[in-house]
């Protein structure tokens, strides 16, 4: 990834956008055709202030010709962006870590109408830490445990925790079990293994079979520089032990407490999981079935939360376990 030429503005860094050369004569029409919702004053004063830029830092003006930079660099910006009404807590922060404790509801790095109200943008801001980036990420409606690293000379070792698979995380979840429960409860422990892909542009993951002769096989970890294989892979690459925390009867079935550690990190793994067990976690818009976008209900959260995480750390060599405190308000 090329190097921004602009700087971190109020928390938010600018973004890359490529510039096809056969659809406008000019980067300011393109723009115009590109984002409808921009009026011509807002480009016109982003233009003036030297707010759009090529990547040499070399500034747009209102005539440069669309074919004359593949790439420009601009800043985001969302109107009218609602605030999400929790507050991101700081559980450690030293010169190379820093470890926060997401609530529900707030995304963890910029994107769609959520810029201001992220966790990476209100981090930096609080902590004044521009050069701040998530080592990994967390679903908006996931609460707990985010590491960040503030520092670039040292970010590369603790990312390689995360590829090598040298981190230890442990989720809680609350599950809605239909009645008769007892079948579902005696099944914990258990580990639940399935082939999950995701298509980009497609909000829901999905579950791809495979032939039983492959069911004992699993991807191993890409490890280093590694080039990756473009063969087609069989057998699971989503693994999670799931183990049976508490329980309580309700109305319409039982309210059961779970703990998941996952062995692998597919996008929505946990969710999906929990959901193919036929008990899906409680107020998951998304699993089993993808529910139509509503506003935001705070008084239902999804009920997943990170809320342990460990490792050694690449510098010190020292163990390292750091835990949420949060908890899971619909929790037996």
């Amino acid at each position: 990834m090329a190097t921004p030429p602009l700087p971190v503005r109020n928390g938010v860094g600018p973004t890359r956008l490529r510039v096809p050369n056969d659809v406008a004569t000019t980067i300011v029409e393109y723009l115009h055709q590109r984002f409808p919702h921009l009026s011509h004053e807002t480009v016109a004063a982003r233009i003036n202030d030297g707010e759009i830029v090529a990547g040499d830092g070399t500034p747009i003006e209102h005539h440069t010709p669309a074919s004359a930079h593949e790439f420009i660099w601009y800043y985001r910006s969302v109107p009218d962006e609602q605030p999400i009404p929790f507050d991101i807590n700081v559980l450690h922060h030293d010169e190379h870590l820093v470890v926060a404790d997401k609530p529900h509801f707030l995304p963890t790095t910029p994107g769609g109408q959520f810029l201001q109200e992220t966790a990476l943008v209100r981090l930096r801001n609080q902590l004044n830490l521009p050069d701040l980036v998530p080592l990994h990420r967390l679903d908006r409606g996931t609460a707990g445990l985010l590491l960040f690293s503030p520092n670039p000379a040292t970010r590369g070792a603790y990312q390689q925790l995360f590829e090598h698979r040298k981190v230890t995380r442990r989720y809680q979840a609350v599950v809605h079990i239909p009645a008769p429960a007892k079948p579902y409860l005696e099944r914990f422990p258990l580990t639940f293994r399935n082939r999950i892909v995701k298509v980009k542009g497609i909000i829901t993951a999905e579950v791809e079979a495979y032939a039983v002769k492959d069911s004992g096989r699993i991807e191993a970890p890409r490890v280093g520089k590694r080039r990756r294989s473009h063969a087609p892979t069989t057998g699971p690459n989503a693994v999670t032990n799931i183990t049976l925390l508490s329980h309580r009867a309700t109305d319409d079935g039982t309210l059961a407490h779970v703990a998941l550690q996952p062995r692998t990190g597919r996008t929505h793994q946990l969710r999906i999981h929990l959901a193919a067990l036929g008990h899906a976690i409680l107020h998951d818009r998304f699993y089993p079935d993808l529910l139509e976008h509503a506003p935001d209900d705070y008084s239902e959260p999804l009920q997943l939360l990170a809320d342990t995480l460990s490792f050694t750390d690449p510098l010190t060599q020292e163990p390292q376990l750091f835990t949420s405190q949060q908890v899971l308000s619909f929790a037996p």
